[in-house]
């Protein structure tokens, strides 16, 4: 089966939400790695940088939509933890901070949705 097939039945079989778990686990494993790198290694560090902010990105214009179905204190919540990835993302580039808060909202996002996926 070619690779373009395989993708095609996984999207088929997975549900928003496991989507959702899979696309957190390979952006946080981008800034796992990320962050073991030599700080001299920039597009390694941009890069998954890049990748979560246009998640948290994505997530913060789905939820400004006036028709998205979550309440709205979440839906702030999530917009807010997106400004703060983009902010804290420039600070880890800057050489102020590091990755590990990053990394640790998205697991807890991930667990969230783990939640969800065994309720379900």
């Amino acid at each position: 089966m070619s690779l373009q097939a395989y993708k095609t039945a996984a999207a088929r079989t997975e549900s928003p939400r496991e989507m959702e778990y899979r696309l957190f686990g390979q952006v946080t494993r981008a800034l796992v790695h990320a962050s073991t790198v030599d700080r001299t290694d920039i597009q390694t560090r941009i890069d998954a940088l890049d990748w979560n902010r246009r998640l948290w990105s994505a997530l913060a214009t789905d939820c400004s939509d006036p028709d998205n179905a979550l309440a709205n204190p979440l839906r702030a919540q999530i917009i807010s933890i997106s400004l703060f990835v983009n902010r804290h993302s420039s600070e880890i580039m800057r050489g102020d901070e590091d990755f590990e808060p990053l990394i640790d909202i998205n697991k807890m996002v991930m667990q969230g949705l783990s939640g969800a996926l065994e309720a379900a």
